[in-house]
């Protein structure tokens, strides 16, 4: 067969993913302050867009946004204005009624003042959020004296506890490793090669500092941060010092071994477990840290009028920006046909306009997505966490109809405000476990909290075991097995049945 060129045509459907579906795609999943972050960037490099506060009225965006200048309109000059030739009389009797004597009250050498001196008004005036020009209210916070940190009241006992220089120098490294709760981190070759001094001034230092206050700070350990509090007390003897040492034997509940090894009966080892109860496992906990950062939610849940639900988009989590219209007209106006100036102002547009609209589609995903969640879990809003019912990504993508993958990238980081407290989207997606009657399926969430609700409630004679939880789960429809129920228990953290009886029976005769 000869072998020939030939040309044929084929017509094919494919899915190509552009650099603006891939970026629609991001800000799908990013989260509201990633996404300012991502504004404020395309606003750095586009001068068509603006981004407006939320002080004047609400503006659509997308394909709804009107096609004008964000600039506000300026009144004419001479209309209205107190200051004017015309309005002389206005602006005398204005002068007269404020206070423009602004000659000195008081002598300069006078060592008080009055409170409300011009001085001290514009220094208040000056402060941030003073009464100033911008009218901001008065805080009395900026007047507070700011907290201290941990770091700082312990440098401020070093010159009394080490004299010498060459120990502060170690002793202010060991400082610079204290973590929140008071511990040091154990890099003292580091240190000690960090101040070219051997490891054990570095231990004798570390000593020093261990007398400190708060009790029990540069500790690197817990059984030595209860030793230091103890050893302060004058509480450590052999007995405690053994007890300390083998915490793990505590955490088990393991008291049999605990009073062999300290040489005590069982009354001696509760009075022992009082005492460590009421030292502090983390002395450095009480000082000031670094601020949280508070969760903002997306969604807001309200209950309505007819006894249903209000779903909305938080208004504080929704950017605000504008296609400077006006601006774009005069550029073009003066702007050379088919030049370089003009083909970067169609750029600029035309990513203007994509960047609103995937801010409007995002805005309706989210809500639409907030809102089917809502519709099925109306039970948790009423009821609480017993309501919760099984839901997977698939029934709410079927049921709006999208793509499960973007039901996952909506749900990701975003946050509902529910009359019930603030909850992640994830939150709502639990498994379902089989109903012992056949009926509907149980959320393994509620499952859990009814576990935990339980054992909340033992008493130290009458203890559940893993059976007897199946045992009563089963009696209320909810078909579970043995193992499931300690995996639960597992993951909640909460020991078995003959530890919990051991714990339970301890504390009983602590309080008595």
């Amino acid at each position: 067969m000869a072998m020939s060129a030939s040309l044929h045509l084929k017509q094919s459907q494919s899915l190509v993913m552009t650099p603006q579906l891939m970026q629609s795609i991001q800000l799908l999943q990013m989260t509201h302050v990633e996404l300012n972050q991502f504004i404020e960037q395309e606003v750095q490099k586009n001068p068509l867009l603006e981004i407006t506060t939320g002080d004047g009225p609400s503006v659509p965006i997308g394909d709804d946004a009107p096609d004008t200048s964000s600039e506000p309109a300026l009144a004419p000059r001479g209309e209205g204005d107190w200051f004017e030739a015309g309005n002389t009389g206005q602006a005398e009797r204005l002068t007269k009624e404020l206070d423009a004597n602004f000659e000195p009250e008081f002598d300069t050498d006078q060592a008080e003042r009055r409170p409300d001196s011009p001085e001290l008004i514009g220094q208040w005036k000056s402060m941030p959020g003073g009464q100033g020009e911008d009218g901001g209210d008065f805080d009395m916070d900026d007047f507070a004296a700011a907290g201290v940190s941990l770091r700082e009241f312990v440098s401020q006992q070093l010159p009394f506890a080490v004299t010498n220089a060459a120990d502060r120098l170690i002793a202010q490294h060991l400082v610079d490793l204290l973590d929140d709760s008071g511990y040091v981190l154990p890099e003292f070759d580091a240190v000690a090669e960090r101040v070219g001094r051997p490891v054990a001034d570095v231990e004798r230092v570390l000593s020093v500092l261990q007398t400190l206050e708060p009790a029990g700070i540069f500790a690197r350990s817990l059984s030595e941060c209860l030793a230091i509090q103890l050893r302060q007390k004058n509480r450590l003897d052999p007995a405690m010092s053994a007890f300390v040492t083998n915490l793990e034997l505590l955490a088990r509940r393991d008291f049999q071994a605990l009073k062999k090894l300290c040489g005590v009966d069982e009354d001696d080892l509760l009075d022992m477990l009082a005492e460590i109860r009421r030292l502090d496992p983390k002395p450095g906990s009480g000082f000031l840290r670094s601020a949280s950062e508070t969760i903002v939610p997306d969604i807001v849940v309200s209950p309505a009028s007819d006894g249903g639900w209000n779903v909305e988009l938080n208004p504080d989590t929704l950017p605000r920006v504008l296609v400077n219209q006006s601006y774009y007209a005069e550029v073009s106006r003066h702007a050379p046909r088919d030049s370089a100036d003009q083909a970067f102002l169609s750029e600029c547009m035309q990513n203007a306009n994509w960047l609103t609209r995937s801010l409007d589609q995002r805005a309706r995903t989210i809500l639409k997505v907030a809102t089917e969640i809502v519709r099925r879990q109306d039970g948790f809003l009423r009821l609480g966490v017993d309501g919760l019912k099984p839901l997977n990504l698939k029934t709410v993508a079927d049921a709006i109809k999208m793509h499960e993958s973007t039901v996952s990238r909506v749900t990701s980081n975003k946050f509902m405000m529910t009359p019930r407290g603030v909850y992640e989207l994830k939150y709502f997606f639990t498994v379902s476990i089989s109903s012992a009657e056949g009926g509907d399926g149980h959320s393994a969430e509620a499952v859990r909290n009814r576990i935990r609700s339980m054992i909340n409630e033992e008493t130290a004679d009458t203890v559940l075991s893993d059976d007897d939880i199946v045992d009563i789960l089963k009696s209320a429809g909810i078909d579970i097995a043995r193992r499931t129920v300690a995996k639960y228990r597992d993951a909640m953290n909460i020991s078995s049945s003959v530890q919990r009886r051991r714990e339970k029976k301890a504390m009983a005769r602590i309080a008595s």
